[in-house]
């Protein structure tokens, strides 16, 4: 289906189920954006969960309702909803009784972005959100206006009036960035005119199917941009019709890569200078997010940006003026004790690892505290979790799981947070399961000392920040 946003689809009255999600909520501020109508309705709203993000939603003319069907009032209205909503929920029931038109959230989004005139896909398995935050970054400081799509809040965009800015409103004719899921197999409804394949490992699929997913993303797209430091990716490069534009830290053979010997790091940042491999040209890249996973992610973005045609120096010099995002190692404070905790979206191994190896580059203990994002997610990856997380500490370090988050649904909750735990301690880690995550906080309090770097882990759960918050009150 092609979409017109000048005609019929934005004057018809949309309502997003799970409106405050991750994936729905720049969705429905890229449509408010474009002029159409928006309501909504959320689980979490009900159980009084995140408050804030909500009264911000209605301050900006969304109407929200209980999910309880009351919202879908009319045929007319075109109901989206993510791939998890079961039929059962009380608005898909209604939808189902009124005849409305139902879009899953994938559908929509591939269905704006391929009719952009420039789309700017970022796949991989971790890193995508941070990618797109900085090309989102970079095409804006550079006068692109692009429209973004993101699945966390950026802090660039960020402010008063915008607190859960996880998208951006471009005009008419502007570049669309947006990063695209594999975790549904939706990534195949996407034609870029640049993809970016950041990494590929285990998460929700196997590893099978992830390279058949990655390979065909990146044989639709008109240009391919591929990370040569990861060995999935590299291997996939073939697919890229015409070549791929290549990126990486260690790569010699890479287009955009690193200097050897100019990587620095701190606790709070790194940099690097930056070679491009045609024409030898350098430049300083100078970070204010930490890791040299934050480093490959930087290359990603440089080398979209030059693909869309942004030169290299005003692409880097742009970047160094990246905020990050929320809950990307997002350090909320430290105590007057000295111990600082971290908010930081880590749920699958890659991403936990790298983590991990941020923490680990600088000396102090690390008490690293996670919550699953569901059991189906645990069962999938478990093991290589548990020996991220056992192998990626020291003897000093310490994990503390609780249960997985859960909000309701039929899926299988038998298998929990103590295997993993008996798994990393078979590992020869150090690891504590406490069901209940009030009590996960009181035992962090009893265990810190000074020097020590908490970090709160997990994804799917907005009161995860807040935890976090509140554990760095109750160190204080």
């Amino acid at each position: 289906m092609s979409m017109d946003l000048t005609a019929s689809l934005i004057d018809r009255p949309w309502f997003f189920c799970g409106i405050g999600g991750s994936g729905m909520l720049p969705l429905a501020l890229i449509l408010k954006g474009k002029g159409a109508r928006i309501a909504g309705s959320d689980r979490s709203r009900d159980q009084g969960r995140t408050p804030e993000k909500f009264a911000w939603l209605e301050s900006l003319g969304l109407d929200l309702h209980p999910q309880d069907g009351s919202g879908i009032a009319s045929a007319e209205q075109i109901l989206v909803a993510s791939a998890a909503v079961e039929d059962t929920v009380p608005e898909m029931v209604r939808a189902a009784q009124l005849g409305c038109r139902k879009m899953r959230r994938a559908e929509l989004l591939s269905t704006l972005f391929n009719a952009a005139p420039v789309s700017i896909a970022v796949g991989g398995t971790s890193g995508k959100s941070t990618v797109t935050g900085m090309l989102g970054w970079i095409l804006t400081a550079c006068g692109r206006d692009p429209t973004i799509m993101n699945g966390a809040v950026m802090k660039n965009f960020a402010g008063p009036d915008a607190p859960f800015a996880s998208a951006r409103v471009g005009g008419g004719d502007a570049p669309f960035v947006s990063e695209v899921d594999e975790s549904d197999g939706s990534i195949a409804a996407y034609r870029p005119t640049i993809a970016v394949l950041n990494n590929v490992s285990l998460d929700h699929k196997s590893m099978e199917e992830l390279r058949g997913l990655f390979g065909d993303f990146l044989a639709r797209a008109g240009t391919a941009v591929v990370n040569l430091d990861d060995p999935e990716s590299a291997a996939l490069a073939s697919r890229a019709l015409g070549g791929p534009l290549t990126f990486g830290i260690e790569s010699s053979r890479a287009d955009i890569r690193v200097v050897k010997g100019s990587v620095a790091e701190s606790p709070l940042g790194i940099g690097a200078t930056i070679e491009l491999g045609r024409t030898g040209e350098r430049h300083v890249l100078s970070l204010k997010v930490p890791g040299r996973h934050n480093l490959s992610n930087a290359l990603a973005a440089l080398a979209a940006a030059h693909a869309a045609g942004v030169p290299l120096p005003d692409a880097v010099r742009a970047l160094g003026d990246y905020a990050g995002l929320a809950r990307r190692f997002d350090v909320v404070g430290t105590s007057p004790g000295g111990v600082t905790v971290i908010d930081d979206f880590g749920h699958n191994p890659e991403k936990v690892a790298a983590t991990l190896a941020t923490l680990k580059a600088h000396p102090g203990r690390v008490i690293a505290f996670f919550q699953p994002h569901g059991y189906g997610p645990l069962r999938q990856m478990g093991a290589e979790l548990a020996e991220v997380l056992a192998t990626r500490l020291g003897a000093e370090d310490q994990t503390i799981l609780c249960d997985p988050v859960y909000f309701g649904g039929t899926v299988d909750r038998s298998v929990g947070s103590e295997r993993i735990v008996s798994l990393i301690r078979a590992h020869g880690g150090i690891a504590e399961h406490i069901p209940a995550r009030a009590d996960c906080a009181a035992r962090i309090v009893e265990l810190a000392r000074s020097g020590d770097r908490i970090v709160i882990m997990g994804a799917r759960d907005d009161t995860l920040s807040a935890f976090a918050r509140d554990l760095l009150a109750r160190l204080a």
